[in-house]
């Protein structure tokens, strides 16, 4: 376990920021979730957020460990059953997509994906 020690100096303002630094830090902690960049191409897990720098972009979902295959959605829309414990190609996307794997207890995937002009 890390601890954070904080000196009150008249830069940091004193035991109030300290306190709200503390709560920042481990809100961003605790939510488990990567924010991913990517050009042509990103790879997401459950929870994550993705930012793809193109379009088209390809799309690669890493489905957690279990047994047999999952329907894995995109906005709604059925993507396609893909096997448990293994990173998937999704396919190539023009917009954004919000990915959520369905029988499995997991937080929703989004790929954000800039319209093309």
């Amino acid at each position: 376990m890390h601890r954070l020690a904080i000196r009150k100096t008249p830069r940091t303002g004193g035991p109030l920021a300290a306190t709200l630094l503390l709560g920042l830090l481990s809100g961003c902690a605790s939510t488990g979730d990567n924010n991913i960049t990517g050009v042509e191409q990103i790879t997401l897990a459950p929870g994550d957020t993705g930012q793809c720098e193109s379009s088209p972009c390809q799309v690669f979902l890493k489905i957690p460990a279990g047994t047999g295959s999952y329907e894995v959605t995109g906005n709604e829309t059925s993507i396609g059953k893909f096997p448990a414990g293994q990173t998937v190609s999704l396919g190539s996307f023009w917009q954004s997509q919000a990915i959520e794997i369905r029988g499995m207890d997991v937080a929703k995937a989004y790929a954000y994906i800039p319209q093309q002009r």
